[in-house]
């Protein structure tokens, strides 16, 4: 073993556990359910499952050893990516990113159970993903530690997610110490609730209270091994803003700026929520090169951007149960840790998107989807209403819970044959993740749609005037004014359809590549 090895497991019985990857896949057999930490891609084992399927690449096991495979949110794409190449995953819950994996979900070779991150590890625990077992649990986890502490503690890395629930109810339990990366120590507050009718409110009032202890308890009966990890993050670099993210972040900032000046928000604003991605990154950006100071934020996963907020001065604060960095950004945290660590807390992710939380703190919530229909209700997870992208994620739980709920996308995009072929304005959505009973706000690089207080069909003028591309204002238009005649002669015109015309702009894009029909 490494001296450093010897320095990060402080307990020393942990040690007499040592062994290889290679040594610990007799214990995988196909059909088992494999918990893993991590959250979008970082904090996750590594070396084990790599071995793993190495292991069935080289013996010719693909479709013959597969798993029921959960994580917190995402696996890194080398890793769960390369298992769903395989075969190795039969059913994944509950957030998933990556090419592969979407494939084996959408050709229907592997099962996928999409849920609110916040709701998924206490699901967990009350045995609702293992209703097939006689015990509740599941078989094996597999969890990275950045140091195991002197009365056995698992310090994580860079993320928390449902690593203390995975550990709770797991039968056996792998840890990895990862050497490659720093430890990680007094960067977490990690606790488990209680179940109900039992559990107690979470005492959190400002986003730097800590409730719970920096390492998630071992049940050292249940480690059948620790394994010296010498992975960096497997993380690729961000997106770059665009021009599009650019103007989508000005409106956005501009709103809030007119919201602090009549009154609705303080001049610090509420705590920040943001999803991750180009347009994500491109508002962060965007506040923290704004006039606003003393900024906290309230979210799931910090990128690279959260850096620069930090380093404006304008943010004082921020909790997240994950650091998404780029391979850059990761450098340039751990060469600045002094200064980062100080103002940041990871949390699991029970904690992190607790509607209770969300909702007591005021967070304004902002994400990206994949459509909003004129009602504004959204679609974050299946393109054309039955291909899955990613799951859910956390969206749901800030944007149902948040003081105000923002949605943030291109009004279009583009498509093979036409530069605005797919318009993220639609009249009715072809999946709804987010009801319109949830959004306020919905801003693209057209302008911003303030919705709060509006009726039906008020919000669809709106929505069409202020965040339509301008390829499609006349278009929706058509459609809203036919549908307003139709449903209101027959005394129903709360929310106004045609039915049968409803998804003509989804079929004319399978049809001919484009949303821009003829006519309707």
């Amino acid at each position: 073993m490494s001296a450093i090895l010897k320095s990060r497991v402080r307990s020393p019985k942990f040690l007499e556990k040592l062994c290889k990857p290679e040594d610990l896949i007799p214990v995988f057999k196909t059909g088992q359910h494999i918990g893993m930490s991590g959250f979008t891609g970082v904090g996750g084992p590594k070396a084990v499952p790599i071995a793993l399927q190495e292991y069935v690449e080289k013996n010719k096991l693909e479709g013959q050893l597969r798993f029921n495979l959960y994580v917190g949110a995402s696996a890194p794409d080398p890793i769960e990516g390369k298992w769903a190449e395989l075969g190795m995953i039969a059913r994944r819950s509950p957030h998933q990113v990556g090419k592969n994996i979407s494939k084996a979900i959408n050709d229907g070779s592997m099962y996928f159970f999409d849920k609110h991150l916040s709701m998924w590890p206490q699901d967990l625990m009350y045995g609702y993903y293992t209703l097939n077992r006689d015990q509740p649990g599941i078989d094996i986890a597999m969890v990275e530690a950045s140091a195991i502490t002197e009365d056995g503690g698992l310090v994580p890395g860079a993320s928390v997610g449902a690593t203390p629930e995975l550990m709770a109810m797991a039968d056996k339990i792998i840890i990895e110490v990862n050497t490659k990366l720093p430890n990680f120590e007094g960067l977490h507050d990690v606790m488990i609730p209680e179940a109900p009718p039992y559990r107690k409110p979470f005492m959190v009032e400002t986003v730097a209270d800590k409730i719970g202890s920096p390492s998630v308890p071992i049940d050292f009966s249940k480690v059948i091994g620790v394994v010296e990890s010498d992975y960096a993050e497997l993380v690729g670099a961000n997106s770059p803003a665009d021009a599009t993210s650019q103007a989508i972040a000005d409106n956005l900032v501009e709103f809030l700026e007119h919201e602090v000046k009549h009154g609705r928000m303080p001049e610090n604003l509420h705590p920040l929520q943001s999803g991750i991605g180009n347009i994500a990154n491109a508002v962060v950006s965007g506040l923290a090169e704004a006039s606003f100071k003393d900024l906290t934020v309230w979210t799931e996963v910090l990128q690279d951007s959260f850096l620069d907020f930090f380093d404006s001065g304008n943010l004082n604060f921020a909790t997240a149960t994950s650091i998404r960095l780029s391979p850059d950004g990761f450098e340039r945290f751990f060469k600045n840790w002094d200064t980062y660590s100080k103002r940041l807390l990871l949390r699991s992710q029970q904690i992190s998107n607790s509607p209770e939380i969300i909702r007591r703190l005021g967070v304004i919530a902002m994400n990206t989807p994949v459509e909003v229909d004129i009602y504004a209700h959204a679609n974050s997870t299946n393109v054309m209403g039955s291909r899955m992208l990613h799951g859910l994620g956390g969206s749901g739980d800030f944007l149902r819970n948040a003081k105000l709920s923002v949605m943030h996308t291109p009004s279009a995009r583009p498509t093979k044959v036409d530069e605005f072929g797919l318009s993220c304005i639609v009249p009715f959505a072809t999946h709804v993740d987010q009801t319109e009973h949830d959004l306020d706000v919905v801003v693209t690089e057209c302008g911003l749609a303030d919705l709060r207080g509006l009726a039906p069909r008020e919000r669809a003028r709106v929505m069409i005037d202020k965040a339509a591309h301008p390829a499609y204002k006349p278009i929706l238009t058509e459609y809203l004014d036919r549908a307003e005649f139709e449903a209101l002669k027959k005394g129903s015109g709360h929310e106004p359809h045609i039915l049968k015309d409803a998804f003509k702009m989804h079929i004319n894009f399978q049809e001919k590549g484009t949303m821009r029909i003829d006519s309707w």
